[in-house]
């Protein structure tokens, strides 16, 4: 049964059976050679989080997917923590988290876009504990609190909050949500604009490409530093209404105004058809079509610090 939420377009991007069986079966006109889940070589650099710890300067960390260690005026905040092995005991990670459970900082907050697995990992928040301010999409903050969760800040789309001395918007996003069989849509999906002192950061959180964009764009100000997902797009037929490739990643930079593209969402666990390394190739190929400057371009290594400032 499908919930309350949709897309700003009126539409709700949900994966029905038959169109997942279609794809699993092949019976399509995409379909790729299987590559491996594991064993994919990925950028990766060593991080003891002895510097982040202190938290004395405003910086990005990917420790892989969509989880970021982000930190703004001596906060810390996790986005969409996944640190487990495996999700939902099925899908292997490829690579280690880019940052160990010894060496984070102590977290402040903790941001969550929406409820499907890889970016909301139960095993993950109940090691995290009770005490940081958990900020999550409509309709998942009694589950939260009924979890152990003391602290929790359910946010609409457009809201506005303090949090931790951080401004922090809560902002569409081109996608769906389920946890369970009867709850599709339930919960709300989307994005954060997160700011602290006039620097400005953006994560997407899981979308595909919608005009959106331009309005987070021209609502929330100046996007210093831009988290956009440049993975898990094949076969296009089936994902580019709920996930972008890389051309649609370069194009919402664009839409966003943003200053720094960074990339994410790939290489740690493969949920779709492409070959695990294939999308940093692409983006770096379409980057350069659009001549846009390498400068503004980011693709991190797991466990690699961006050094943020105005």
């Amino acid at each position: 049964m499908a919930g309350p939420f949709s897309n700003l377009d009126g539409t709700s991007n949900t994966a029905g059976l038959s169109r997942i069986l279609k794809w699993q079966l092949g019976f399509h006109d995409e379909k790729r050679p299987r590559t491996p889940a594991t064993g994919i070589p990925v950028p990766f650099l060593s991080n003891d989080g002895k510097a982040l710890r202190q938290a004395t300067r405003d910086a990005l960390t990917w420790i892989g997917h969509a989880t970021f260690l982000l930190q703004l005026g001596g906060k810390s905040a996790l986005i969409d923590p996944v640190m487990s092995q495996r999700l939902s005991a099925v899908v292997q990670r490829n690579v280690a988290p880019g940052l160990a459970w010894a060496a984070l900082p102590k977290i402040d907050v903790v941001f969550i876009t929406h409820n499907h697995r890889d970016h909301m990992d139960l095993p993950t928040l109940k090691r995290l504990g009770p005490d940081p301010v958990y900020v999550v999409p409509r309709g998942l903050g009694a589950s939260f609190q009924r979890a152990g969760f003391r602290r929790v800040v359910e946010m609409d789309w457009w809201q506005e909050e303090e949090i931790e001395g951080l401004r922090v918007t809560f902002v569409p996003s081109q996608h769906w949500s389920r946890r369970g069989l009867t709850d599709t849509n339930a919960t709300w999906w989307g994005g954060f604009v997160i700011e602290r002192g006039g620097l400005r950061v953006y994560h997407s959180g899981d979308t595909a490409w919608f005009e959106g964009f331009s309005l987070i764009g021209e609502r929330c100000g100046e996007i210093h530093a831009s988290m956009l997902p440049i993975g898990a797009y094949a076969p296009r037929w089936f994902m580019r209404t709920q996930h972008m490739d890389p051309g649609d990643a370069v194009r919402a930079f664009s839409a966003l105004g943003a200053s720094k593209f960074v990339a994410m969402h790939w290489g740690t666990f493969k949920l779709t058809d492409e070959h695990l390394g294939e999308p940093p190739q692409l983006l770096r190929e379409v980057w350069e079509r659009a001549g846009l400057p390498d400068e503004q371009r980011f693709i991190p290594a797991i466990g690699e610090t961006l050094q943020l400032g105005l």
